[in-house]
């Protein structure tokens, strides 16, 4: 098969400016790119900057319940306790104290996907849900996890040969970015299943179908329960995507490659230091300390300001409890070689200062730029190539 012109007509339709991979030194100065990657990198960090402000404008609205709970003060009490017991967690660095592994398999139900699915994909497509058995990390919020009845379905759809098993590459989506179909035709996903790849679109918690009912939108609820929620809904990620695991071993999966975009990045980089059945890790413009991004989120960066300064709550506490789900507190468990970030120059909902920040952390791993934005992957066939390459090594015999 003719790798550039398959790819070239399972990608979405974006300019071929190329990037390249990182040197030794990290991302390109300004300086070091073409005129044309300027050009591109600038145009798409403008545009970035007014889907951050709506997608800011969401979660600010999400927010502003929790500021009634800053005004009370056994409210604010019980979110500062919340908040110390994560930031004691986050202080043992130890992955499998913060992150239990599931002790049960999952009962998985699959049925077939839709017409569209089994077209997109041209192959074999299953709808897979279980009920998870995730329990809330902290147990003073045991009975309110307990009560999202919805979230606490675990769904994923599964693209499988017949003559599988297959090497499995898994893909988690970004905040908001939940459907199947969009995921499928952003990454690719139907050249990576005729290359020979089983692939698996793993929903994480709030999103799509297991969103509460009324929920406003899609992942309205790893906001709207203040920090200790997301940190939940983080824990319940890792939880979950595990006990899929769990069913692809017991189904003869042997191979497990994993990425995700934007929140998708953070979690997949967060479960490569969790789950020693990785076999390689590809976060897509992670985001990596989401308190730090959300700073510069006008106006959700007001709201949480005013939250804390109501609440009286230390900066130094809040930063030392995100730790607990941030993948820099804990050692990728992938060797070196079978890490590869992906970032955008022109990123402004994840900068790429942040897939920095994790390319130091992974020991300078292998590391690749695009000259475009958080949704406009310019020159992606050139990724998708260089993630073919990378992960063919140890995918395949």
């Amino acid at each position: 098969m003719d790798s550039n012109s398959s790819l070239a007509e399972a990608h979405l339709p974006v300019p071929d400016v190329p990037g390249a991979d990182a040197t030794a030194r990290g991302l390109p100065r300004r300086a070091d790119l073409t005129r044309q990657q300027r050009l591109i990198v600038d145009t798409s960090a403008v545009a970035d900057l007014a889907l951050r402000t709506s997608i800011a404008s969401l979660l600010a609205a999400t927010m502003v319940p929790t500021l009634a709970g800053a005004l009370r003060s056994p409210q604010s009490r019980v979110e500062r306790d919340h908040l110390d017991f994560y930031a004691g967690l986050a202080a043992e660095r130890d992955p499998a104290l913060s992150f239990p592994a599931p002790t049960e398999p999952p009962r998985v139900s699959s049925r077939p996907a839709n017409a569209i699915a089994e077209l997109v994909a041209r192959g074999h497509v299953r709808n897979l849900r279980f009920n998870s058995s995730f329990s809330a990390v902290n147990p003073a919020l045991r009975e309110q996890c307990a009560c999202y009845r919805r979230n606490n379905v675990v769904r994923a759809q599964h693209w499988r040969h017949e003559n599988g098993p297959r090497p499995t590459l898994c893909v988690i989506h970004g905040f908001m970015g939940s459907p199947y179909l969009f995921n499928g035709l952003f990454f690719s996903l139907p050249w990576f299943y005729r290359s020979g790849y089983d692939v698996l679109l793993y929903t994480l918690p709030f999103h799509g179908r297991r969103a509460e009912k009324y929920s406003p939108f899609s992942g309205y609820g790893y906001f709207a329960h203040g920090f200790s929620g997301f940190a939940e809904a983080m824990a319940q990620a890792v939880h979950d995507f595990r006990s899929l695991v769990d069913y692809l071993e017991f189904i003869g999966v042997d191979r497990i490659a994993l990425t995700g975009m934007s929140l998708g990045g953070y979690t997949s980089a967060l479960i490569a230091s969790v789950d020693d059945r990785i076999q390689a890790v590809i976060p897509n413009v992670p985001v990596v300390t989401p308190e730090r991004t959300v700073d510069e989120w006008f106006p959700a960066n007001k709201v949480v300001a005013l939250r804390d300064r109501l609440a009286g709550t230390e900066r130094e506490l809040v930063d030392a409890a995100t730790m607990y789900s941030s993948p820099l507190n804990y050692r990728p468990i992938p060797a070196k070689g079978r890490r590869l970030i992906i970032a955008g120059l022109g990123d402004r909902l994840a900068p790429p200062e942040q897939a920095e920040l994790l390319w130091r952390h992974w020991d300078h791993c292998a590391f690749h730029w695009f000259p475009g934005n958080h949704v406009l992957h310019v020159s992606q066939p050139d990724y998708l190539r260089r993630m073919t390459r990378f992960l063919s090594e140890f995918m395949f015999d």
